[in-house]
C-alpha cells in the first residue's frame, strides 16, 4: 500500500495547531500500520524524496492553500484537504471539514466527531461546585487563556491583563512554544502578570487534557475552542484576524471582538451568575449543534485498525479512484472545481474535454455477479434480467437498425465480406448477442461475470469470454481489425478509465467500423432539473457522466467520427412542477398533459439516456 503525505501549515502567522494535530494525525495512522510521511521544509531547496510508486494521496491541513501550493502537491498525488479555507477548496479530489466554516461548497465529509478529543471531561455542563461558586462568590472561577503555539496576534499577555484586574478570578495564561515575543521582553510580561497573580504557564503538552480543570476557557477559533466544547467548559473566543472573527460568529460562539482592542473587553465582561450560566448554554447548544457533545473520544489512537471513530480510522480507509478526468488524463494546468461532493465520491467537469467524471474515496460497493443481474436489476426494474430478455432483445433489434444504417452509408465496408464481426462488450446474458445472430451477424461477447459467460456460451451457443475490458494485451482474446461493430450498452461508464477502452476499442475495429453504445444523459430532463441529486443518485460504479453535447469531441480524440445520436429514456413524470400533473393514483397517466410532455422531451432531446453511433476513422 502506498504511503500517505501529510502537509501541515508551516508559514508564519499560521499558529502551531495544524503542525500538532498533522503530528498526531501521523502517529495515529501509524499506529494503523499505515506508512506516514509529515512533510517539513527545508531550507536547502532539497527535492521532497518521493517514494518508488509516489504516494496514495497528500493531505493538506494548511488553512487556506494558494493555487500555487495546491498544484505543486497535486502534481504528485491526489489531494485531501482537510478544513481548507482557500480559493483552491473545491479543487481537493477529497474534501473533509472538521470544523464549521464559512464555505458554501459543502464537503465530502463534515464531522467534528473525527477530531481528536481529550478523555478529560467534565461529568455535566454545570458542576454543583460551580453553581455554589457563582452564588457564594467565595470559591474563585478558574480561566484558562490560550492562544496556540503562536499567538500571532499577541493576546495573551492584555487577556490576562484585562482578567487579572477582576475579582473573583482565578486566570492561567499559556505562552506557546513558538511565541514571536523577544526573550528579554517575553521575561518582563510575564514577571509583570506574575505580580498581579497570574499563574503563567509554560509549554503545557496535551493541553487538551487540562481544560476540564478550569471553569473557562479563553482562546480563538480553532480547535481548542472544540475540545474545549467536549470538555464541557464554556468558551469565550477573542479574534487574531477578521476570519477568525467570521468563522466564531458563523459557528455561534459569543466574542469580545478582533485584536488586543477586544480583548481589553474583558474588563468590562460579568463573568459570574447568570452571565456565566447563559454562557454555559451557548456553548452547550454549539456542541450539540455540530455533534460535539456526543462524541467519543480519540484521544488514545487505536491500534487494531477498527475500533473508534477519528480522522486517522477515515484517512486509512480512503483510497482514492479516477481522480483525473478519464478521457484526458490529466489537464491539471486547468483543474477544474468539484460540481458535486458526496461522502464517498466527487463529481467534476474535465475543463478540456467537457466530460463529467467521478473520483471515488473508496471503491464501488457493486461486484458484477449473478446478484447484479438477478437481485440488483429487479429492485430496479421489477424483474430479473433473464425475465427482461424478450425485452432486451428487441431493444436489441432497434440499435442494429441504426448500426446498419449507418454500415450501408459507408463504402468501407461491403456486403460481400460475409458476416460482420461483432464484439458485444459487458453482453451479460446475451440478448443484443441473440438479436445480432439474427440479424446476420457473427457476434462474440466478453463478460466479468462467470454466470452470465456460462449461460451466453453452453444456453445461447455464441462465443463469449470471461473478464474485465480491455484485456491484458498479452493475454488478449483478440486480434486488431478484428470487428466490424463494437458495442457497449450502459458500460460505457463503468470505465474508471475510459480512454484506455477506447483506445483499445480503436485498435480492435476495422477502419470503417462502427462504435455503438448508449449510457445516461447529463443533458435529460433529471439532470437539468436537479443536478446534485441527479449526480447524487448516480450509481456509484459510473465513474463518466456524459452529455450528446460532448460526446463528438470525446469520440474525436480517440480517432472515432460520430454519426449519429438517438435520444432515448424519455420520462414526462421526471419533469419539475409540470411532471407531477401526468402522475396518478397508479403511476404515470396517459393523459394529454403526458403527451404533451413527452413531445416536449423529444422535441428538445431531454431524455434521460442516449445512444451513440460513430465510426473509426
Amino acid at each position: 500500500m502506498k504511503p500517505i503525505l501529510i502537509v501541515p501549515s508551516y508559514k508564519k502567522g499560521r499558529g502551531g495547531g495544524h503542525l500538532a494535530r498533522c503530528a498526531a494525525l501521523a502517529e495515529e495512522l501509524r499506529s494503523l500500520g499505515r506508512e506516514t510521511r509529515l512533510y517539513a521544509p527545508n531550507t536547502q531547496d532539497t527535492p521532497l524524496a518521493t517514494p518508488e510508486g509516489g504516494f496514495a494521496f497528500i493531505v493538506l491541513d494548511c488553512f487556506r492553500t494558494s493555487l500555487a501550493d495546491f498544484l505543486t502537491w497535486r502534481r504528485l498525488a491526489p489531494v485531501v484537504g482537510i478544513d481548507e479555507g482557500g480559493s483552491c477548496r473545491n479543487c481537493a479530489d477529497f474534501l473533509i471539514d472538521l470544523l464549521p466554516n464559512l464555505e458554501r461548497t459543502p464537503p465530502n465529509v463534515r464531522d467534528p466527531g473525527l477530531l481528536r478529543f481529550p478523555a478529560n471531561r467534565r461529568p455535566a455542563w454545570e458542576e454543583p461546585r460551580i453553581r455554589e461558586a457563582a452564588q457564594s462568590g467565595r470559591a474563585p472561577l478558574r480561566v484558562l487563556i490560550t492562544f496556540g503555539a503562536e499567538d500571532s496576534a499577541g493576546l495573551s499577555v492584555p487577556a490576562a491583563a484585562a482578567l487579572a484586574a477582576k475579582n473573583g478570578l482565578e486566570v492561567a495564561v499559556v505562552f506557546g512554544a513558538l511565541n514571536r515575543i523577544a526573550l528579554p521582553e517575553m521575561q518582563e510580561r510575564k514577571d509583570a502578570l506574575r505580580k498581579k497573580n497570574v499563574i503563567v504557564l509554560e509549554y503545557v503538552p496535551n493541553l487538551s487534557e487540562r481544560l476540564a480543570e478550569y471553569d473557562l476557557v479563553v482562546t480563538h477559533f480553532g480547535l481548542t475552542a472544540f475540545e474545549s466544547l467536549y470538555a464541557r467548559v464554556p468558551v469565550l473566543l477573542a479574534s487574531p484576524t477578521a476570519y477568525h472573527e467570521k468563522l466564531a460568529r458563523n459557528a455561534g460562539f459569543f466574542t469580545v471582538g478582533r485584536g488586543k482592542k477586544g480583548v481589553r473587553r474583558l474588563k468590562k465582561l460579568e463573568l459570574a451568575g447568570e452571565p456565566l450560566a447563559a454562557l454555559r448554554r451557548q456553548c452547550r447548544e454549539i456542541a450539540e449543534r455540530y455533534g460535539v457533545e456526543n462524541a467519543a473520544s480519540s484521544a488514545e489512537p487505536s491500534t487494531d485498525g477498527s475500533a473508534g471513530k477519528s480522522l486517522a480510522h477515515a484517512l486509512n480507509s480512503v483510497a482514492i479512484h479516477a481522480a483525473d478526468c478519464p478521457v484526458c488524463g490529466d489537464g491539471l494546468e486547468r483543474f477544474s472545481p468539484a460540481l458535486a461532493r458526496f461522502h464517498d465520491r466527487t463529481y467534476r467537469a474535465c475543463p478540456v474535454c467537457g466530460i463529467t467524471y467521478m473520483s471515488r474515496s473508496s471503491p464501488p460497493p457493486i461486484e458484477y455477479a449473478k446478484d447484479y443481474f438477478f437481485d440488483f436489476y429487479k429492485k430496479q426494474y421489477g424483474k430479473t434480467y433473464i425475465e427482461d430478455f424478450p425485452n432486451l432483445a428487441q431493444v436489441g433489434r432497434k440499435r442494429l437498425s441504426h448500426i446498419v444504417s449507418v454500415m450501408k452509408a459507408l463504402t468501407a465496408c461491403p456486403a460481400d465480406r460475409g458476416k460482420p464481426q461483432l464484439l458485444d462488450i459487458g453482453c451479460a446474458y446475451g440478448p443484443f448477442l441473440s438479436a445480432a445472430r439474427e440479424a446476420g451477424f457473427a457476434p462474440t461477447g466478453i463478460e466479468a461475470a462467470e454466470d452470465a459467460v456460462s449461460y451466453v456460451t453452453h444456453e445461447l451457443g455464441m462465443p463469449c469470454f470471461q473478464g474485465c475490458f480491455p484485456p491484458p494485451h498479452d493475454n488478449a482474446p483478440f486480434s486488431d481489425g478484428q470487428f466490424d461493430v463494437i458495442s457497449l450498452w450502459y458500460v460505457i461508464e463503468h470505465f474508471e478509465n475510459v480512454g484506455a477502452a477506447l483506445t483499445a476499442i480503436n485498435r480492435l475495429l476495422k477502419k470503417g467500423g462502427v462504435l455503438a453504445f448508449s449510457t445516461p444523459s447529463y443533458e435529460g430532463v433529471s439532470a437539468r432539473g436537479a443536478r446534485a441529486t441527479f449526480l447524487e443518485k448516480s450509481p456509484p460504479d459510473h465513474y463518466t457522466v456524459w452529455s450528446p453535447s460532448k460526446t463528438r469531441g470525446v469520440l474525436g480524440k480517440f480517432g472515432f467520427e460520430l454519426k449519429k445520436i438517438v435520444i432515448t429514456g424519455h420520462h414526462p413524470e421526471r419533469f419539475p412542477f409540470l411532471g407531477k400533473f401526468v402522475i396518478g393514483k397508479n403511476g404515470v397517466q396517459q393523459g394529454a398533459a403526458y403527451h404533451a410532455l413527452l413531445a416536449a422531451s423529444r422535441l428538445f432531446g431531454l431524455g434521460d439516456t442516449f445512444e451513440a453511433y460513430a465510426v473509426k476513422m
